[in-house]
């Protein structure tokens, strides 16, 4: 039992439980997840200290009775409207630390948080068919979405292969690329882009709606450059002004040499074309010639995000690891 383990909710977070939260982090993934780049201390402070676009982080660490940190739990809180029923979970324990029921003690800790904030859904994404699936079906969480996560290999790329897709005509479009926040002239035209996320396939998560304007789509930028990230953006624009479709990624804090996708949408009206594969084999090409130390792509699709999978295969992304996405419903007894 935790019965020697202390709950502590965290405020001010300072250099020393940020060091703790992240040799935490760092030992729980390579313990679940052996293989995967844990977070660097300047990403989980970043996480810790400035919210995501839309949202407020709450934090619970429990340390032993000598004062170590043996696990911990964040908790995003949405704000925009459209989400405000959403929290997000993030919860690590210690292997040794394990069965002795502190995840467990900090998991009431958040449901009691969510029910004070009037959410009525919690969500927490796992390592497929690991100890956080077994843990999360315990306590009543539904599987709601499974996420395949796949690699790109930069330098096993055919180059000729890649260029041929990124410099072939698309009669009607041209591309665009900017980094950091989006040029001003283009702003209204990314945020329209930016709202056909909303039909990507998200399984059963009680996600809501997002709307998106050109205030929100300089936030997300401004969000992602205070925490020390680079926003990467390549964009296809239509000859009657409009953004057919877009995509993005992120160069985390530091020189990892893994970076992120982010985004990838193309409009409805121009679905059909590949615009995706275009867009995609565009942002090879420019992390190639803009950034030499970043030698993977790392992304993520919905299983049943068939089109998506398609061309991220096509591009030349493998298949990595699997995660599952569970959810409380928080308004059942």
């Amino acid at each position: 039992m935790a019965a020697h383990v202390h709950i502590t909710p965290l405020h001010r977070i300072t250099v020393t439980e940020t060091t703790a939260w992240h040799q935490v982090v760092a030992a729980s993934t390579a313990h679940d997840l052996p293989g995967v780049p844990p977070p660097g201390p300047g990403q989980i402070h970043a996480q810790l200290t400035k919210p995501a676009l839309g949202s407020q982080r709450l934090a619970w660490m429990a340390t032993d009775e000598d004062g170590t940190a043996v696990a911990v739990a964040g908790l995003r809180l949405f704000t925009q409207p459209g989400q405000e029923h959403l929290a997000e979970l993030e919860l690590h324990v210690a292997s040794e630390h394990r069965r002795r029921g502190t995840g467990s003690r900090l998991l009431a800790a958040v449901v009691a948080a969510c029910r004070t904030e009037n959410r009525r859904s919690l969500v927490v994404a796992t390592g497929a068919d690991g100890p956080g699936e077994a843990f999360a079906e315990r306590w009543h969480f539904k599987p709601v979405l499974t996420l395949d996560h796949l690699i790109l290999e930069l330098d096993q790329l055919d180059r000729d292969a890649i260029r041929g897709v990124a410099d072939a005509e698309h009669p009607g479009y041209r591309l665009t690329r900017w980094t950091g926040t989006v040029p001003d002239d283009l702003a209204t035209a990314f945020a329209c882009a930016k709202n056909a996320m909303n039909d990507m396939p998200m399984g059963d998560v009680d996600y809501g709606h997002v709307a998106w304007d050109a205030d929100r789509v300089r936030e997300m930028a401004r969000v992602v450059v205070d925490r020390g990230d680079t926003l990467l953006t390549v964009a296809a624009l239509h000859d009657d002004a409009t953004m057919a479709g877009y995509t993005e990624v992120v160069l985390p804090h530091g020189a990892s040499p893994r970076a992120q996708q982010y985004d990838t949408a193309v409009v409805p009206a121009h679905r059909g074309h590949g615009l995706g594969l275009w867009l995609k084999a565009a942002m090879v090409r420019r992390l190639r010639a803009e950034h030499p130390g970043v030698t993977e792509v790392e992304t993520d699709n919905a299983e049943d995000n068939v089109h998506m999978l398609a061309v991220n295969r096509e591009l030349g992304f493998r298949a990595y690891r699997r995660t599952r996405e569970f959810q409380l419903d928080l308004t059942a007894n």
